[in-house]
């Protein structure tokens, strides 16, 4: 499901505004990168977070004060990242509860295989 894992320990816990916890969950995953100066992924992914019934892209460009072209090319990342979906010709963002379960599964079989090839790799030593 996810192209790409990444995983970053944040020390410190967000504070208890619901933007600050989404921003400490979305910086442990490294769901946007340091590249996005004026955190225009992030704000597109806020848009579909408070919009559970799902959104056009002209919708978000018009919430988020973005272009359509930034916005189309965001979510295109957000779907091939399995954030979100195109449902109906709106998007959707998953379940985060899901999301998370699904990710722990994908890193623990991740996991699973690198301890089999490093033992592998032991025995040729």
């Amino acid at each position: 499901m996810f192209r790409k894992i990444v995983i970053i320990r944040k020390e410190q816990e967000p504070e208890e505004d619901i933007n600050s916890k989404l921003q400490w969950l979305s910086d442990s995953l490294g769901m946007f990168n340091d590249r996005d100066k004026e955190s225009s992924c992030f704000r597109v992914f806020l848009e579909l977070y408070k919009e559970k019934k799902g959104l056009r892209s002209d919708d978000i460009a018009l919430n988020s004060r973005l272009s359509r072209g930034t916005v189309v090319f965001h979510l295109n990342k957000l779907m091939d990242s399995g954030l979100i979906v195109n449902e109906d010709r709106k998007y959707k963002l998953k379940k985060l509860n899901s999301l998370i379960k699904q990710l722990k599964i994908e890193t623990l079989e991740r996991f699973r295989k690198l301890e089999e090839l490093s033992k592998e790799l032991e025995n040729f030593r």
